[in-house]
C-alpha cells in the first residue's frame, strides 16, 4: 500500500514539474518572438539609416565639389553605376 502512495505522490509531482515546464516553455516562446519582432524592427530602421547615409554621403560630396565641371563629372559617374546596376539587374 505503501508502493502505492509513492508512486501516487510522484505522478503529482512529475505532473507539476511537466505544467511548470509547460508555463516556462510558452513563456520562452512569448519572449522569442518579442525579440524577433523587436530585430525585424531594428534591422528596418539600420537599413533606412544606411540608406540615409547613402544619400548625405551623395549630397556631401556634391556640395563639396569646386566646380561645375567637377559636380558634372561626379554626376555622370553616378548616372553610369545606375546604368551598371540597371544591366545586372536585367541579366
Amino acid at each position: 500500500m505503501q508502493s502505492i502512495e509513492s508512486l501516487s505522490k510522484n505522478v503529482q509531482l512529475l505532473l507539476q514539474c511537466y505544467e511548470a515546464l509547460q508555463a516556462e516553455c510558452a513563456q520562452l516562446r512569448a519572449d522569442n518572438e518579442r525579440q524577433r519582432e523587436e530585430l525585424i524592427r531594428t534591422h528596418s530602421e539600420l537599413l533606412a539609416t544606411q540608406q540615409k547615409n547613402r544619400r548625405l554621403a551623395t549630397a556631401n560630396a556634391l556640395t563639396s565639389v569646386e566646380t561645375t565641371e567637377e559636380a558634372s563629372k561626379r554626376i555622370n559617374a553616378l548616372i553610369a553605376q545606375v546604368d551598371r546596376a540597371i544591366q545586372v539587374l536585367n541579366k
